[in-house]
């Protein structure tokens, strides 16, 4: 399960005792809604099919998975379609040789999404074993579907955005600056991570 907003509120309200501006922006805009996604294969598809593409689109192609597939479909529902068929559903070659890399794994039952290692580098590590899944995509899954409440996805340009805002940089920071900057908020990272998107999307007025 993702980081409840109950547990949210808890690390935000942690890390505000330490984080002065923290505490203000939060009084300012309050606490951002918790990003909870189910755990298994179709959370990290739903990734793959959304890459490089606009949200209209990724949910386009992803009505057409399921009504080719039903909506409860499993890996051999995908692995079992030809190439012809899931280019019709939107999936490009690229995006077809990605799903069917994380479809063979979790079919052959090499990739368990409910028994991750419980470190999470070694997690992250098992993820990204599929090919298309980055380092990023890995990490949210890690924090949207398993709830892990110290991941901190750097890569992302909005959260990197919103740690330059909140600490009042005068550019935005790396990833491994953004990486850096946050080791004083372990081990609550993950809901500062999602405070910062939070944050980027409500500037000041």
């Amino acid at each position: 399960m993702g980081l409840t907003a109950e547990k949210l509120r808890e690390g935000l309200d942690c890390l505000a005792t330490r984080e002065p501006r923290l505490a203000a922006e939060l009084a300012r805009i309050g606490y951002p809604e918790p990003r909870i996604r189910p755990p298994g294969f179709k959370t990290l598809l739903r990734t793959i099919v959304g890459q490089q593409v606009s949200v209209a689109a990724a949910a386009s192609m992803w009505r057409k998975l399921e009504a080719e597939l039903g909506a409860d479909f499993t890996p051999g529902c995908l692995l079992a379609r030809d190439f012809d068929t899931l280019r019709a559903c939107g999936l490009s070659r690229q995006k077809q040789g990605y799903a069917r890399s994380l479809c063979e794994l979790a079919h052959a039952g090499e990739l368990d999404f409910h028994a991750l290692p419980a470190d999470d580098e070694e997690a992250i590590a098992r993820l990204t074993r599929i090919k298309g899944i980055g380092r990023w995509s890995a990490e949210i899954y890690l924090l949207f579907a398993e709830g892990r409440p110290d991941i901190w996805p750097a890569g992302d340009l909005a959260v990197q955005e919103g740690v330059k805002r909140l600490l009042d940089l005068p550019e935005r920071p790396a990833e491994k600056a953004t990486r850096e900057l946050a080791e004083p908020w372990a081990p609550q990272r993950g809901s500062m991570a999602i405070f910062t998107w939070h944050f980027y999307a409500n500037p000041a007025l």
